[in-house]
């Protein structure tokens, strides 16, 4: 989708600016050298947990770069989406160089190509095939023959039309010998999830996700299954709704003409909350990268500064001296949404740092909204600052060219020549920094760099454009936010070290050490699926987007599994959480009995866009959550903001909450359904809320009233669902059972509703359902949500069977083979998510840690 914005925000960005910096701004910033304490360099504390994507940068949902492989270098660094987001680290030691970050991008051979090549043949069929229909013998005579790529009519790209749930693709490709001792990838795009094999064997799998042209070395177990000759490709994608597609081809690696083909031997990596640490060794010295991002949740300036920082540090390991220096790219990626789109690039002077710019030429402000949709507004920023000799250098220009620079001289040259017209698609650009750490022995030898990002307007609000929140008076700019975070750079690196150290304390003191881990590795996630900006009328606005999900903003149900992290950290961001949806009933812009789904699509928040209503749950998340608000604030002020309101959805949850019609709940991937034991829960919790809320309030009969009808509901409840050792899923069908999650808040909030009997019940239950992989959500399939399973585990008081529940989270987190950042939904019984990703909702998993506060 694209909208036509003013540029209002643009033209008042330019006015902020100071003359020696950017006259308005989107980037990424080098800078620094300094020393610090050595212990604020090191892990707080050790971990096991491979991760399946590794955070690097995590700045808001447009800035984003993670890591989805063991290695820092075996793969590119990525955006959430999946798209390459370049940012390139090598290091030369005594004049040998050494890739320790990110890859290089290479020319391809084409064994078989794409679409946008070549419409190539295949066997197809939409009819699910018996046998194994992935095997190279497999006799497929029977499929229809097309041409690929497949997809929904009238979509640009299908080539042949494809109008069913599932497709399933089968294509003869020809390898020559000589193809088979290079690097191999597989090329595809699909829409939605996608498995893909060759000669039997799966390389890909996507879950249910949509992304388009990904490529994807080919491991060695999977090239070991191809010969010379004819192979088969076999593919089966689903269509979970909307538009189908499905395209892919094989790739092999052109005459290498890398410039840091040697890798660095990595030895550790290891997440903690705010940081990622990597060490390395090669050429006789020992190398750390930690990857910092200053998310301390109580100092809101801080935390919505767009800047992070990477911190490189050597020293010898050999007892001998070494020349060394250090060498960081990156590109206009980070502000491109498409690599196709034209850019522009130049060096900005600046008195104190080396400055370097990029940006789309389109430069359209709030331009685009969606799901798998990056930003192309503003411009990336890479900068260092200058020092007293010549040990900082930058460039831009053609990528081989400025590393072959580096690579001659140990240095840049600073000269700067972008890419002609700005086609970066066929000839990649790169905009580097180097910085000479000279001589290095025994003691460590420290370099840090710094990213930003300024999206100049972040989200628009009921017609209103919104800066972000650490310019939300057009007081500041980038430049000025780069100053502060260089200034600072030694207090933030103890804070964070500091926080990461009490985190993990806290998290294994409440849940053990696999507990602890998977708060680190939730952290960032949780806190860059948001934007923080501030409302016309003054309040806090803390906006989610639904990551692979739908790309709705401020959903509710999403904002409810959240919200455990915010209000353990601060409350004004639990507030910020709710502050849209009240206002849009209170406006009047809402006008049903029970709150919005949501409030548009990333970034327009304009008014709701998904298409269906979740009445009982919306209501009883906002009940609920604004109790636990009240709760830790030991207060009700915030509520009484509210009154009316709250009032109107807690007489709905009376009327329709105890056994709810036909509707959509927070899991509405699992579809409608009615007599929802589980929402019946929530609803009933809900209008306790409000009784907890009036008491807090000093309104004594309103009090007693809406606390005695959720009680005589939960004892009807009771009656309802039983079925035995445990409670049902639907009240009207016997023999299901699903987990009550949402029982949880009656013990936190002390609201004292439900039968401890139930719980009693239930969780031995749950303990005779559990998969390798964890606990399934309900009895109809093996999926689950990671997130509901710890609010599961939490609702007891039993901490071994805590512990019981969780060890299968981790241990699918630690064995999944989709590395991808941090799925929520996935399949118990198999190593593979199902969809979902990089969502803000794995901040659940901080409901024990509330738990424990609030006693």
């Amino acid at each position: 989708m694209r909208v036509k914005i003013p540029h209002k925000c643009l033209s008042r960005a330019a006015k902020a600016l100071p003359a020696t910096a950017v006259a308005f701004a989107a980037g990424i910033f080098f800078s620094g050298c300094g020393s610090f304490s050595a212990k604020d360099l090191q892990p707080a504390a050790h971990t096991n947990l491979r991760a399946p994507a590794y955070p690097l940068i995590t700045i808001d949902p447009y800035t984003s770069g993670w890591s989805m492989s063991d290695k820092l270098y075996d793969s590119p660094v990525r955006h959430w989406t999946g798209q390459d987001m370049a940012l390139l680290g090598a290091v030369t030691v005594d004049g040998t160089a050494y890739r320790f970050m990110g890859e290089e991008k290479t020319p391809m051979k084409v064994i078989a190509p794409t679409f946008e090549t070549e419409n190539w043949n295949a066997k197809y069929t939409f009819t699910e095939p018996k046998g194994d229909w992935t095997a190279e013998d497999y006799d497929a005579s029977s499929w229809d023959e097309g041409k690929g790529s497949f997809g929904s009519p009238g979509r640009l790209k299908a080539i042949t039309s494809w109008r069913t749930p599932d497709i399933w693709v089968r294509r003869e490709i020809n390898v020559d010998e000589d193809m088979l001792g290079r690097d191999l990838f597989i090329e595809y795009s699909h829409d939605d999830g996608a498995e893909i094999y060759i000669n039997g064997f799966q390389v890909v799998n996507t879950g249910n996700s949509a992304r388009a042209e990904v490529r994807q070395r080919i491991s060695h177990e999977a090239k070991a299954h191809l010969h010379a000759g004819k192979n088969i490709i076999a593919a089966h994608c689903n269509d979970g709704g909307g538009e189908s597609f499905l395209d892919f081809g094989l790739l092999a690696r052109a005459d290498d003409n890398r410039k840091f083909a040697v890798a660095a031997e990595q030895k550790s990596a290891t997440v903690m909350p705010t940081q990622t640490y990597y060490t390395f060794e090669c050429g006789g010295i020992a190398l750390d990268i930690v990857f910092t991002a200053p998310l301390l949740l109580d100092d809101l300036e801080l935390a919505s500064r767009p800047v992070n920082y990477i911190t490189c540090r050597a020293k010898s390991t050999d007892g001998k001296t070494h020349d060394v220096s250090v060498y960081f790219e990156a590109g206009p990626q980070w502000a491109q949404n498409k690599i196709n789109q034209p850019v522009k690039s130049e060096q900005v002077k600046n008195d104190r740092l080396h400055v370097l710019k990029s940006g789309t030429k389109s430069q359209e402000i709030l331009g685009k909204s969606g799901d798998n949709v990056r930003i192309d507004w503003g411009y990336v920023y890479f900068a260092a600052p200058t020092d007293n000799g010549n040990a900082t250098a930058s460039s831009i220009g053609e990528a081989l060219k400025v590393r072959d620079k580096f690579l001659k001289n140990g240095s840049l040259d600073n000269v700067y020549n972008p890419v002609a017209d700005g086609n970066i698609a066929n000839e990649p650009e790169a905009l580097s920094i180097s910085r000479k750490l000279g001589t290095v022995g025994e003691n460590y030898s420290t370099f840090y760099v710094m990213l930003g990002y300024d999206d100049v307007c972040s989200i628009q609000y009921f017609g209103e454009n919104l800066r972000p929140y650490w310019n939300r008076d057009n007081k500041s700019s980038i430049g000025e936010q780069l100053r502060r975070a260089s200034d600072e750079y030694e207090q933030v690196m103890g804070r964070c070290a500091r926080f990461d150290a009490k985190l993990m304390r806290d998290a294994k003191k409440t849940g053990g050490d696999k507990y602890a881990e998977l708060c680190a590795l939730a952290y960032r996630q949780a806190i860059s699926a948001h934007k923080l900006v501030q409302a016309p009328n003054g309040d806090l606005l803390w906006l989610s987007k639904e990551n692979f999900s739908n790309g709705s903003i401020g959903t509710v149900d999403v904002t409810y599994p959240s919200a455990p992290m915010f209000l353990y950290y601060n409350t004004a961001l639990a507030k910020g959480l709710l502050n849209h949806i009240f206002y849009y009933s209170e406006s009047g812009r809402w006008k049903k009995p029970f709150p919005s789904h949501d409030i548009g699509t990333y970034p327009l928040a304009n008014g709701q866009t998904y298409g269906g209503d979740m009445p009982v749950e919306e209501a009883g998340n906002m009940l609920i959550l604004t109790a636990a608000i009240a709760a830790v604030d030991g207060n009700a002020d915030y509520a009484k903001k509210h009154w009316d309101v709250l009032t109107v959805w807690t007489d709905y949850l009376v009327e329709n909450g105890l056994d709810p019609e036909n509707q959509l709940c927070t899991d509405d991937f699992a579809g409608h359904f009615a007599h929802n034991v589980n929402l019946s829960v929530k609803a009933i919790l809900g209008i306790a809320s409000y009784g907890y809320l009036a008491k807090l309030s000093g309104k004594t009969d309103t009090y007693e009233r809406y606390t005695q009808l959720a009680r005589n509901m939960a004892a009807e409840w009771m009656k309802m669902a039983n079925d035995g050792d445990h409670y049902r899923l639907t009240f009207d069908k016997p023999d299901t059972w699903s987990q009550k999650y949402n029982m949880v808040w009656d013990n936190i909030l002390g609201l004292d509703i439900f039968d401890k009997s139930i719980v009693q019940k239930e969780i031995p239950y749950y303990l005779t359902k559990q998969n390798e992989y964890g606990l399934p959500l309900d009895n109809r399939r093996n999926y689950t949500k990671s997130d509901w399973i710890i609010w599961t585990a939490t609702f007891g008081n039993d901490s071994s069977v805590f512990e019981q529940l969780i060890e299968p989270i981790y241990r699918f987190y630690n064995e999944t083979v989709d590395r991808v950042p941090m799925s929520d939904w996935y399949n118990t019984d198999s190593k593979t998510h199902v969809g979902f990703q990089a969502r803000s909702v794995v901040g659940g998993y901080f409901i024990k840690m509330l738990k424990d506060k609030m006693k």
